[in-house]
Order: C-alpha cells, then sequence, then structure tokens
C-alpha cells in the first residue's frame, strides 16, 4: 500500500544521513537493513560476486564455492598470486544502537591480514581477525554502535599467495559483546623482584610490573596460594602484600587455592605436609579453615577477593587420596568446604571450579555431570586451555560453549599462555622449545604470541548468551631470574616458562601485551 507520508520521510533521512539515492525507496531502504545472502546460497558454486555483496580490490580472489558451513555454499577468498580484497555489504535504515555480527569462519593462516569488520556505522570500526582453523568451522563476533543508521560488514584478506579465508552464515542482529576478564596470572612477581628480576615498559624504562602490564589493559590478577611452601613464596602473607599492589593498581583479584605446599595440577594433587595423615572429616575442616583464613585476611586489609578458584586444574580431584575423583562424594564434601567458606567471607564472591581440559568436551561433561549430580556448588567454571596439549581451537569452542550452556553458568579461561621464542634464557630447558610443538598457523614470535591470544580471547567472546567471561594469561611475569625456577624446595631450579611471558629476554614488555585491550 502507498503512504505518501512514509515515502517522503524514508527520502529525507537517508539523505540527510548522506545516503546515495540508490538507497530509495523507502522498500528498498528497509530491505536493506538486513543481510541479503548472508549463507552465500544465492548462486551456487563459482560465483565471482556472490549475490547482495560487493568487492574491491582483486575481485578475481573473491567468490562462492561449494562447502558451506550450514548450508552448501561459502565465501572464499583464495588466489594463486599474493591478493588483497574486500568483501562488503551496505546496510542502511538502521535504527541507531548496539548490533552484533555473528560469523562462522575458517582460515589456513599466513595472511598480512584476514578480518571482518564493521565500518562506517557512525563511531570507530571494529575488527576480529579470522583465527586460523584450518578444518573446524569458528564462530566469531564483532559488536558496534551504530550512530548513523547505517553500516558496512566487511571481509577483508591482506593475503599471500595461496593463503585462504572461509566465511559463512553471518547474522547481523541487535546485542553487544565483549570480555570483563582481561587477566594475568602474577603469582611469580615477588620472588622475582626479590632475586633482582626487573621489569621494563616496551621503550625500556624500569617500571613496575603490576602498573606495566595495567597500562597495556590487564583489569584483573590471578594469584596462587599454596599453604606452607618450602621458600616461602605464594603463601598467606605474600599473596596479602600482593593483593595491596594489585588492588592499588585498580585491578580485579582471583585467588587461586591449590591446597597444597607446591603445585597442584591434573599429575599432581599433593596434600600440604601440616594436613598429612588428616581424617577426611579433618581435611573438610582444613580446606575451610584455610580458605576462610587467607580470604577474611584479604577482606580485612581492604582486598576482598572478586573470585575465587577453589582448587587447581582439579580433573583428578584434590587433596589425594581423600578428595580423588575415584570418591566423588568426598571431592564434592571438600569442594563445597571451601565454597561455604569463600561465601562466609563474602557472599557475593564467586566461586570458580577449574579444570585443565580445554578442548575436551567428553571429559569436561564428564566431570561437572558428576559434580553436579554430587550436589557440588559452584558459580562460574574456569578451564585452562594451551594450544599445543589441549586440542584445537574448534575443540575448545565446542567444550566452552557447551559448559556454558549446559550447566548455565558464565565461563572462562584460567590458563593459556603461547611462547614469543623458542630458545631458552636460563640454562633449564623450556616445557615448548621445539617448532614441531607449536600450533600451526601460530609462530612462536611475539606477533604469533599476540594472534594466538586474540583468537583464544574472541572465542570466548563468541560464547552465546553473555557467558563468556574473559581470559587470563599463565604466568606474563615468569622471566628468567636466578633463584626464581620452578621449584620451591630447589633453589637452583630453572624456569622452563620464560619463552611464554609477556616481557622479553631485555626484560622489555613486548608487543602481544596489546591482547590485553581486546573488547
Amino acid at each position: 500500500m502507498f503512504h505518501p507520508r512514509r515515502t517522503l520521510r524514508a527520502l529525507l533521512l537517508p539523505l540527510t544521513a548522506g545516503l546515495a539515492l540508490t538507497a530509495l525507496p523507502a522498500q528498498t531502504a528497509q530491505a536493506a537493513s538486513t543481510l541479503t545472502n548472508a549463507g552465500f546460497e544465492a548462486d551456487g558454486a563459482g560465483a565471482a560476486a556472490p549475490s547482495g555483496w560487493s568487492e574491491y580490490g582483486d575481485t578475481g580472489a573473491s567468490f562462492a564455492e561449494s562447502g558451506g558451513h550450514g548450508g552448501s555454499y561459502r565465501l572464499s577468498h583464495w588466489a594463486s598470486a599474493a591478493y588483497k580484497v574486500e568483501t562488503y555489504q551496505y546496510l542502511s535504515g538502521l535504527t541507531n544502537g548496539n548490533y552484533k555480527l555473528t560469523a562462522w569462519v575458517r582460515s589456513g593462516g599466513g595472511q598480512k591480514s584476514a578480518y571482518i569488520a564493521l565500518k562506517n556505522c557512525g563511531g570507530a570500526e571494529q575488527r576480529t581477525d579470522l583465527p586460523v582453523s584450518a578444518s573446524g568451522w569458528l564462530r566469531i563476533v564483532v559488536p558496534v554502535n551504530v550512530t548513523n543508521n547505517q553500516c558496512t560488514v566487511s571481509v577483508n584478506s591482506d593475503a599471500n599467495a595461496g593463503n585462504w579465508i572461509n566465511v559463512d552464515d553471518l547474522t547481523f542482529t541487535s546485542g553487544t559483546t565483549g570480555l570483563s576478564i582481561k587477566g594475568a596470572d602474577i603469582s611469580s612477581i615477588p620472588k622475582s623482584e626479590a632475586k633482582g628480576g626487573v621489569y621494563k615498559t616496551a621503550s625500556g624504562t624500569t617500571g613496575d610490573p603490576v602498573t606495566i602490564l595495567k597500562n597495556a589493559g590487564m583489569n584483573y590478577a590471578r594469584l596462587k596460594v599454596w599453604v606452607n611452601p618450602a621458600d616461602g613464596y605464594n603463601n598467606k602473607a605474600r599473596v596479602l602484600a600482593t593483593a595491596k599492589r594489585v588492588k592499588a593498581a585498580g585491578q580485579k583479584l582471583l585467588v587461586d587455592f591449590h591446597y597444597s605446599d607446591i603445585w597442584a595440577d591434573p599429575g599432581a594433587q599433593s596434600k600440604p605436609s601440616a594436613w598429612a595423615g588428616h581424617s577426611y572429616s579433618q581435611l573438610k575442616t582444613d580446606v575451610y579453615n584455610h580458605t576462610y583464613d587467607v580470604l577474611n585476611a584479604l577482606k580485612a586489609q581492604g582486598t576482598t577477593a572478586d573470585m575465587v578458584q577453589v582448587g587447581n586444574e582439579i580433573n583428578g580431584g584434590m587433596l589425594w587420596n581423600e578428595g580423588s575423583t575415584a570418591n566423588w562424594s568426598q571431592l564434592a564434601g571438600l569442594l563445597n568446604s571451601g565454597y561455604d567458606a569463600v561465601k562466609a567471607v563474602n557472599s557475593s564472591t564467586p566461586v570458580a571450579l577449574h579444570l585443565a581440559k580445554g578442548g575436551d568436551l567428553t571429559g569436561t561433561r564428564w566431570w561437572f555431570d558428576s559434580a553436579v549430580s554430587n550436589g557440588v556448588k559452584f558459580d562460574t567454571i574456569g578451564l585452562s586451555f594451551y594450544g599445543y596439549w589441549h586440542g584445537t581451537l574448534a575443540e575448545f569452542q565446542t567444550t566452552l560453549d557447551d559448559a556454558a550452556s549446559r550447566y548455565g553458568k558464565p565461563v572462562f579461561v584460567a590458563e593459556t599462555a603461547y611462547p614469543f621464542r623458542l630458545d631458552s634464557e636460563d640454562s633449564h630447558e623450556n616445557i615448548i622449545d621445539l617448532s614441531s610443538e607449536l600450533v600451526s598457523g601460530y609462530p612462536a614470535t611475539p606477533a604469533g604470541q599476540l594472534a594466538w591470544m586474540n583468537s583464544v580471547a574472541s572465542i570466548v567472546e563468541a560464547v552465546p548468551n553473555g557467558r563468556g567471561l574473559g581470559v587470563f594469561y599463565w604466568e606474563a611475569t615468569w622471566t628468567a631470574v636466578n633463584g626464581n625456577g620452578w621449584d620451591p624446595t630447589d633453589a637452583t631450579s630453572g624456569n622452563g616458562w620464560e619463552n611464554q611471558a609477556l616481557f622479553g629476554y631485555d626484560d622489555r614488555a613486548l608487543s602481544s601485551m596489546a591482547w590485553f585491550s581486546h573488547r
């Protein structure tokens, strides 16, 4: 039906917004507020310019072909020679507000850049780089605030010969995304500094590592707690002191209880020596008292924990053997004892349970299904995800998304990291020191380290229903310093991690710290 007033209004609004006359009449402008051919199904294979989309640059490198994510076809960028190409679609007639673009993507990697952008929307252009994933499709998101009733969806490649990307099943809907946690575990700082460790800005000025990280965009620090460690570090007193620095820098604080005198992880959950020989009933009291003691002391000095991990990488349980997953009812009792202590200090502090199963869907389901069926109380789920150990990015996304939806809880990456070089600065062999150990598409360079972190952060950001909280980088400050090795019982032990810190062998902040400024 013809409405003269509506048509006149449609003429005036786009013109005042600076749109070309081609956006008219009103019916066309209305249709253009949603993506056309967002699944690239309209033309079939071989379409040089997919319906609804425009191309710029080396247009022969942008085409539709078979092998879609949802339907039969997808958009691909590829050429046998180096190329630069943009595939884009212009949206108009949008109601101003927050929007979210979702896309399914794959990439063989190697490009100078490959990203999806939302631009000309009234504010700053927003981009999400395509993670390198040659086989599994990944879902990424790009949020934007539209302020001028229009926006351009843009798929970009600046590629070397033979590089390729696939993009499919885009949606552009109201909503927003982002990460509330851009954190790092910095437990290594006190001992490092005591043994002469120095931290510098990128330009070489010596400074406080907490401040340097904060200035890069870090907003959350993670500190581990051991009960009575041999070297006197990572204990209650040291955590209290570091917490003051963390809070003074305006950071939030995650306290990570290991319930041990030394590292607790999937391969070792040894009881503290002070608790050796204690009955299961006494261990429940030990967990409560230790958890309460540390957290209450933090609260008393004005540095209340903002989140707490009851246990560290507890794939097989904790406080072996009493708290092993071979005895779920006892493990549940110990975990709930810790939970109750956290809430007794501050009822609003969320409690996280932490597994090292980032790409293990079956294992994560088994563990949390068991926890739920045994009445374990928890508020959030933390997963370690190291790409050289825990599966592909696609497996990680599947596991993270499933945990969030299956248990209805927020999720976060409690630990991840990546090397910026392979050689060692000290005499101790690095944990990751061979090119064969790296994740394909992510070189051991500061740029590769940054790309890895942005890929992990983008996958957490894309968790549905806003349940992806964020990411903690593991041991960003554990540089090679004599005396600050991995073994608290051996002062001569070395550090196998300095090539995965966020400070270089010259002690300067690496360019990869830019990941902290992820949305």
